[in-house]
């Protein structure tokens, strides 16, 4: 397991590749389904080694209901480097995609979640894991329980298909077509 504590790393243990991170990937401006590919290909590109791609669901916003409906996935996978350098990367990749920050929950080209990495609990300035807000998105829940549906929150050991079953989430999450990676 891996800590970090105000800024001071402690050395992982075990294989850094072994570990399962997930990701939850968004876009809703522009073509939705490209933005996904593109982004899923830059992060293979970057070091991330995708072993699961959910089907796309296309879900309705939340937190600001004006604008276009989502299409998101969920990705499982490993990554050889350390959290931060993997937020970065997604920083890296929104920004290439279009991406800008300009409206809390507002539109964008492409968003890239960290919501797992591995059994890892992190809480910095920077990086939040497990994502606080995943628990509340049923955007991010189905997704991720059509790849990883044995899964457990690395907080409370709940498993995710619990967590599901009790969002009081009710915006319309569809689900399409699988992706082609």
């Amino acid at each position: 397991m891996f800590i970090l504590f105000a800024g001071y790393k402690t050395e992982p243990l075990g294989d850094i590749m072994s570990e399962k991170i997930i990701l939850s990937l968004g876009s809703n401006m522009g073509d939705r389904l490209s933005n996904l590919k593109k982004a899923c290909e830059r992060l293979r590109s970057n070091g991330f080694e995708i072993e699961k791609i959910s089907s796309v669901y296309e879900t309705e916003p939340v937190g600001m209901l004006d604008q276009n409906y989502f299409y998101n996935i969920a990705v499982s996978g490993s990554f050889g480097e350390e959290p931060d350098d993997l937020l970065n990367i997604i920083n890296r990749i929104e920004s290439e995609l279009g991406r800008e920050r300009v409206i809390k929950y507002g539109p964008r080209t492409i968003d890239i979640d960290i919501i797992f990495f591995g059994e890892r609990e992190i809480h910095s300035l920077d990086l939040m894991v497990p994502h606080p807000e995943y628990r509340y998105r049923k955007f991010v829940l189905e997704p991720v329980l059509e790849i990883e549906p044995d899964i457990a929150d690395v907080s409370d050991g709940r498993k995710l298909k619990t967590i599901l079953s009790e969002c009081v989430d009710n915006s319309k999450v569809i689900k399409k077509d699988e992706i082609q990676s």
